[in-house]
């Protein structure tokens, strides 16, 4: 089925190894947890604490390979990381205590972590006219390699035998090695002249900064599907527990089939910021209806809880996307790798620190608890397009072409860095779902 990936080019090479590298991410968040705790026997409260000294550790790493990418190029700088995470992947059936499960699960996660910093660039590179779009494309490619994954992992959680424990981790390592192979097919590309000025610019520009600690509140609303709500629903509701499964195959279904949609009309940072303003509103409503499924009959409370997902994920989408627009467009081309580093911290905290906090406020704290997350995601959405104002304030302007024509919105083939003839063109038209 053609129209499903890109052309023949560099956008199918990046297309493909991205769906080979998601489908092994897939595997881990289904069952990387249950591997420590079922097939090492690592108790869990061991197992969270090592992943959250790997969430703080990857922090700082996602920064330092971002500006390793834009200096040396980012094809090279981001296959090393697919192999460094295939390695640490790997060694996971290696491990039998405490000490060593830190090690390489900190390992793997600085590889992850320092993978999204380093193929910023070349998703730019190559994504034509419009990158910001060929990531929503890519996105909707990696929500159905997580789904083939989350399927795989499923026979090994099913089986619940060491062994089929560590095939799947093998399959999981072979998966990034699969995908760093592919990249290879990329010519190189050329990094741009770093410029006068100090180095780590993106530490030194406070409206980014004030929008990466914004995007990292907001996407404390990653975690409320995988978190808070199965809590919630067990602990709270008397909905079936089976629903749990619903609402994670909902959100990914409609994160397949429209997040290339929900980016389309976000163009610049301008409407990314109106993006997170239309997104926390969403996420209030989405947390309101969570709320009331508690002690109502078990058909109301499935009820509410299936609309709260389908509203959550309209807020996904235009959060991503919003996101999406406001890391690329204002970050210089020199240093993306290191704006992309900078802004991934956001993220890299709620990851480290969301579970924490939904818990708190949410399941401990109760229904309270929902409406201060929902108004906290709600001002963080007010705060948004302040801060993008802010930015575009201390942007130098663009020079404005001298002639410009109808074809001047079509994105033409670049060539790459080594003069090479790969070229990069337009994103092809999605399939259906994705239109």
């Amino acid at each position: 089925m053609p129209w499903l990936i890109p052309d023949a080019g560099p956008q199918r090479v990046f297309t493909v190894a991205t769906f080979a590298n998601s489908i092994g991410s897939g595997i881990f968040l289904t069952a990387g947890v249950l591997y420590f705790t079922e097939a090492v026997h690592l108790p869990a409260a061991q197992v969270g604490f090592g992943l959250g000294i790997a969430g703080l550790v990857a922090l700082g790493v996602g920064i330092a390979v971002g500006h390793l990418a834009d200096r040396w190029g980012p094809r090279g700088v981001y296959a090393a990381t697919l192999v460094v995470r295939a390695l640490a992947t790997a060694g996971f059936v290696l491990v039998h205590s405490f000490r060593p499960f830190v090690l390489v699960v900190t390992l793997a996660v600085s590889a992850q972590a320092a993978g999204l910093s380093a193929r910023g660039p070349l998703v730019k590179r190559h994504g034509g006219g419009r990158p910001q779009d060929f990531r929503a494309y890519l996105r909707s490619v990696s929500n159905t390699g997580i789904s083939l994954g989350a399927v795989l992992a499923g026979w090994a959680v099913q089986t619940d035998t060491p062994t089929a424990y560590q095939l799947l981790i093998t399959g999981n390592a072979v998966s990034f090695m699969a995908s760093a192979a592919l990249l290879s097919r990329l010519a190189p590309v050329r990094p741009l002249p770093a410029g006068g000025g100090p180095r780590w610019i993106a530490l030194r520009d406070r409206p980014y900064l004030a929008l990466t600690a914004l995007d990292g509140i907001m996407a404390i609303q990653f975690k409320v599907l995988t978190v808070a709500i199965p809590l919630w629903l067990v602990a709270s509701t008397t909905a079936p527990r089976w629903l749990i499964s619903a609402t994670m195959l909902t959100n990914t279904a409609l994160v397949i089939a429209f997040q290339v949609r929900a980016s389309r009309n976000i163009g610049t940072p301008t409407t990314g910021g109106h993006a997170y303003r239309r997104a926390g509103v969403a996420f209030l409503a989405s947390c309101a209806l969570i709320s009331l499924a508690a002690g109502t009959p078990a058909w109301a409370a499935g009820t509410l809880l299936m609309a709260a997902v389908v509203i959550h994920t309209i807020g996904e989408l235009w959060h991503a996307a919003g996101g999406f627009e406001i890391s690329f467009a204002l970050a210089p081309d020199h240093a993306t790798g290191q704006y992309l580093g900078v802004f991934g911290m956001g993220a890299g905290l709620a990851e480290a620190l969301g579970p924490t906090l939904l818990i708190a406020l949410c399941i401990t704290w109760g229904r309270p608890g929902w409406y201060v997350l929902g108004a906290l995601f709600t001002l963080t959405g007010l705060a948004v397009p302040v801060a993008v104002r802010w930015a575009v304030r201390g942007k130098p302007r663009p020079p404005v072409p001298r002639r410009e024509t109808a074809e001047a919105a079509v994105p033409q083939p670049e060539q790459t860095g080594n003069g090479g003839g790969a070229t990069s063109g337009p994103l092809p038209s999605p399939p259906r779902g994705l239109a």
